[in-house]
């Protein structure tokens, strides 16, 4: 068994609701959610006074969060940032109100013709996040993205050699590199020094569409096993992205088409794919 980690996630794809998140994550024994929506609302939308009721009905039930899943760097190059820079700084507060130290984050949506044209303006962008984080004491979470600046490996690699440090990690996302084209092996070993954190789904290359993890190209249980012999110790997240997903059927001999997943059945079925890898490595 995979030891020194804990499993989180994504508990907005279970409900909206966060008592009924709560509720499904309790008969998961998980105790830990990465937060983006809650009660129908993202999260970073929330005034400190009512993160701070958040955090009150979260620990009532023993639960605490392993990072902010905010949508920081996910709007265009050309947005104007004064706005995204505010929100920002939100997130930074209310990451210390419900005392976490990480916050995910990306790193604008820029085409990639134009790739060479706004790298600067990524570049500048992305050091004032850092600076602020790190005056705040806060983890930036670099997420790895279709669409954004440097979605391939070695776009994630230019990144991290500029930013890495204390306040600037990476976020490895097994779907996300299929859905962008990018070998996950080829990934890991390029990017390996600088993950503090994993989101676990997986994706077909053909199609782009998520599967539960193992039935993929993601080569899940393979890169599980390098971190678990790498010595890597955090979070696991999961964000199933299984909605749409109807059974097996085109992925196993026997496997059955059923009807469209609840959020519940989505969740507890991206759970168990998982901790299935993890009793076999």
């Amino acid at each position: 068994m995979f030891e020194n980690i804990a499993l989180t996630g994504f508990a907005d794809e279970i409900a909206a609701s966060l008592d009924t998140q709560m509720q499904v994550l309790e008969k998961l024994h998980m105790n830990y959610i990465e937060m983006r929506g809650v009660d129908g609302r993202n999260f970073v939308e929330y005034s400190a006074a009512e993160a701070k009721e958040i955090r009150k009905r979260m620990e009532d039930r023993g639960f605490a969060l392993s990072a902010v899943g905010s949508p920081i760097g996910k709007i265009g190059i050309t947005e104007d940032f004064a706005p995204h820079m505010e929100l920002f700084n939100h997130t930074l507060e209310l990451a210390h109100i419900m005392e976490t130290p990480n916050i995910r984050m990306f790193r604008f949506y820029v085409h990639k013709d134009k790739a060479a044209v706004y790298k600067g303006q990524v570049m500048e962008r992305l050091g004032q996040f850092v600076d602020y984080a790190a005056a705040g004491g806060i983890v930036l979470l670099h997420e790895n993205e279709k669409g954004i600046y440097g979605e391939m490996a070695e776009g994630c690699l230019e990144i991290l050699k500029c930013f890495a440090g204390e306040h600037f990690k990476a976020v490895f996302d097994f779907a996300n590199f299929v859905q962008a084209g990018q070998d996950t092996l080829e990934a890991y070993e390029l990017l390996k020094p600088y993950i503090a954190y994993i989101h676990v789904k997986d994706a077909i290359f053909k199609d782009g569409s998520v599967v539960p993890e193992g039935y993929g190209d993601g080569n899940v249980k393979e890169i599980l096993r390098c971190l678990k012999a790498d010595g890597y110790s955090g979070y696991l997240s999961l964000e199933p992205h299984l909605s749409d997903f109807t059974g097996f059927s085109s992925l196993e001999k026997d496997g059955k088409i059923g009807k469209k997943l609840s959020g519940e059945e989505a969740f507890t079925l991206a759970h168990d794919a998982l901790v299935k890898i993890l009793e076999t490595i």
